[in-house]
This record gives C-alpha cells, sequence and structure tokens, in this order.
C-alpha cells in the first residue's frame, strides 16, 4: 500500500463549511417559528382585541367601576 492511495484529510475551511450549514438552518427554523407565531398567537390576540372593541362602550364600564368604588377621586 502506498501513500499515494491514501486521501488526504481536508484540514482548511472545515469551520467555514459548518458554518454556513448551521447558519442556513438556523435562518429556516426561524423563519418557520416566526410564521407559527404570527399565525397562532398574533393574529388570534388581534382579532380578540378588536372584537371586543367593537362593542366596548367606556363609559359603560366607567360607570361600573365607578359604582365598584375602584376611582377614588370620580364619585
Amino acid at each position: 500500500m502506498t501513500s499515494s492511495a491514501l486521501m488526504k484529510p481536508q484540514m482548511g475551511g472545515l469551520l467555514a463549511k459548518r458554518l454556513r450549514f448551521h447558519i442556513v438552518g438556523a435562518f429556516a427554523v426561524s423563519l418557520r417559528v416566526a410564521a407559527f407565531y404570527k399565525f397562532a398567537v398574533a393574529e388570534p390576540r388581534k382579532k380578540a382585541y378588536a372584537d371586543f372593541y367593537r362593542n366596548y362602550d367606556s363609559m359603560k364600564g366607567f360607570e361600573e367601576m365607578k359604582k365598584a368604588g375602584i376611582f377614588q377621586s370620580a364619585k
């Protein structure tokens, strides 16, 4: 067996190769997580707030809190 039959190990560029692979993977995972959060959390929350404030009467809420004694300065 001669030394020319053995392949030399790759010594240069290993860090760059691994970083390129992991950066692309991290970017893909972060995009998936961001999309999941947007559609599973943010959009339903925005819809819930819009539904609540569509029929919310602030004066009625104020009067109920005033009657309950929450406000000390408003009588």
